[in-house]
């Protein structure tokens, strides 16, 4: 019998309809011989209300706190209806809910009256919303008559370290804890129901993996278990060659290698959490995404190696737009050892992180992309670090500006494949402001002016026929 974990996002359990379709989707699979673990998101936006009930709790506002807390019980109560046709099962789970929700109320009013919200209490206040979207998932597959039971990843067994709000896993005493709690059960052939996205220290304190923290839940339980497949269903049929508001040709891959897919995720492709594949990759689990409403399409498959066909050059061209670009120049930089350290070590103190980095050999100039919010905090930090210094004579910056990256494994060796792309570019009159690639020659990633960019990938995309994978 083949073990599955399943992952269901925040659109596929939005509304009481989509949960009944995601219980069904896992009955069918349950009654077919699959052994499933399903790890469950928050309701859609349920997340980005508890993020903002939390800041404004620290802004002391108690009337928005208690509006907000009524509006988001309400809507899991209507849920739960929709949901769960037992009447029974219906009033267990809304006094579960009712209960919950009186509880985020009073730790809402803590941070009111400490007026101080820190990373340790955000985690625990956004981890309501998948505990709450796991319930009411867990009662509608007792509803269909399935032995489920409900876990927070904690109970699960994921312990991480303390780093709240982009937590990472302790693998070695997680494997161990997820096998002792949730194997047994696999074997008395009930469906465990474990929340995505939050997890607990070995004291037992509640953490998070971050944003689209789920996919992590999901990969670290199948690593665990040593799942046949882990299944990321979500609400496209898959990885594409391109985003299809951009590419309305672009198609859907039916297999691409980890290290491929690690590049799209990373560079713009929003189909899962960007380290979920860490945890699988070691363990040589293949990885599905999968339309939760369109489940006959059998999506996309991620696997450690992939045979590469002659011609499948590209596999993708990806587009990140909240980009900001700046530029250090000082003659003085040249042959002088650990000048490129000075100004990395300036932003990694004031915990900026460098997307994309670009220099010459003349070792003058260099040019760095970062996250646009961060623009004028790195500017200022880098001028203030450095000019007067005799090192560096200027820094610059450019707002308006965007990466696009090129990515597939059969770029590697491949000669020519970079000026394809430059020729493509040119002939649109598109000018490259910043070229980066790595060693691997998986990604040649380049930044024009944002009015630029989706010209830059259309064309890309048609002088690789991506459009006829």
């Amino acid at each position: 019998m083949k073990k599955i974990v399943m992952k269901f996002g925040g659109t596929s359990v939005a509304n009481g309809e989509n949960i009944r379709n995601v219980a069904s989707l896992i009955a069918k699979h349950a009654n077919q011989g699959y052994k499933i673990v399903a790890v469950i998101s928050a309701l859609e936006g349920v997340t980005d209300e508890l993020v903002e009930a939390a800041e404004q709790a620290k802004k002391g506002n108690k009337a928005y706190i208690h509006e907000s807390v009524q509006r988001i019980l309400e809507r899991h109560v209507t849920v739960a209806k929709k949901a769960i046709e037992n009447k029974h099962i219906q009033t267990e789970v809304e006094q579960i809910l009712r209960t919950s929700i009186d509880e985020l109320e009073k730790v809402l009013t803590g941070i009111i009256y400490l007026g101080e919200l820190t990373p340790k209490s955000k985690d625990y206040v956004l981890s309501f919303g998948e505990k709450w979207s796991a319930r009411i998932v867990c009662a509608a597959l007792r509803d269909l008559e399935l032995d489920a039971q409900c876990f927070s990843g904690g109970e699960a067994g994921i312990v991480t370290d303390s780093n709240f709000g982009e937590a990472s896993p302790l693998m070695n005493v997680t494997k161990h804890q997820i096998r002792e709690e949730i194997e047994p059960l696999l074997e008395k052939g009930m469906i465990p129901v474990v929340t995505g996205y939050i997890a607990a220290t070995q004291d037992g304190v509640t953490t998070t993996f971050g944003r689209g923290g789920s996919d992590y839940t999901a990969t670290i339980i199948g690593a665990a278990l040593d799942a046949d497949e882990v299944w990321i269903w979500t609400d496209v049929d898959g990885l594409m060659t391109s985003d299809p508001k951009i590419v309305p040709s672009a198609k859907m891959l039916p297999e691409i290698s980890f290290q491929e897919a690690t590049e799209m995720v990373i560079t713009g492709a929003k189909a899962m959490h960007p380290r979920a594949l860490e945890p699988v990759m070691k363990e040589n689990i293949p990885v599905r995404i999968r339309n939760v409403f369109n489940p006959e399409n059998p999506g996309t498959l991620i696997v450690k190696e992939q045979r590469i066909k002659q011609g499948d050059v590209v596999k993708a061209v990806t587009l990140v737009k909240d980009v900001a670009m700046i530029n250090v120049s000082g003659a003085a930089m040249f042959g002088v050892p650990g000048s490129y350290a000075r100004i990395f070590e300036v932003l990694g103190k004031n915990n900026i992180n460098i997307m994309m980095i670009s220099t010459a050999i003349s070792e003058v100039n260099i040019s760095l992309a970062i996250r646009r919010g961060l623009l004028e905090k790195s500017v200022s930090a880098l001028e203030m670090a450095l000019l007067g210094t005799g090192l560096v004579n200027e820094v610059t910056a450019e707002d308006d500006v965007c990466v696009v990256a090129i990515v597939g494994a059969g770029m590697k060796g491949t000669p020519g494949v970079a000026s394809r792309i430059f020729k493509a570019i040119a002939q649109k009159g598109i000018n490259i402001r910043m070229i980066a690639q790595g060693s691997s020659e998986l990604n040649i990633s380049l930044i024009v002016k944002e009015a630029d960019g989706e010209e830059a990938v259309r064309v890309i995309h048609e002088e690789f026929k991506l459009d006829k994978i």
